[in-house]
């Protein structure tokens, strides 16, 4: 069932990206950070933290999870540093996503030949 509830968020949030895509003229870029600071906002109302519960990575991989991570990560350091983790919190809570990210990147570009469509 675990697996079924992820699955359902997870789709319905890659629903709303690709209705946001076809109905709108938003462009990629703005509904990437649409959705980031979306999920930084419903974190800092505290509902993001129940669907996260309740879905697991239906909610943690989509990019509201990315938001959810950093605000996640800024509410820890900030905890424990003060008012230092509000810059430090972010990066150190996503620094290993990213990393990974940007490896692999280099990677499949070796592989592949990267470019835009003509």
């Amino acid at each position: 069932m675990e697996f079924v509830k992820a699955f359902i968020v997870g789709g319905l949030i890659c629903v709303i990206g690709q209705l946001l895509i076809d109905l709108t003229k938003l462009t990629p870029a703005r509904i990437l950070v649409f959705f980031v600071v979306l999920g930084v906002a419903l974190t800092a109302v505290g509902l993001y933290e129940p669907l996260v519960d309740f879905a697991g990575a239906g909610a943690t991989v989509p990019l509201t999870g990315f938001g959810y991570a950093l605000a996640k990560g800024v509410e820890t350091a900030v905890r424990e540093h003060g008012l230092l983790g509000i810059i430090t919190g972010g990066l150190t809570a996503c620094a290993a996503g990213v990393t990974a990210v940007i490896v692999l990147g280099y990677f499949i570009a070796l592989v592949a030949k990267p470019g835009d469509k003509a």
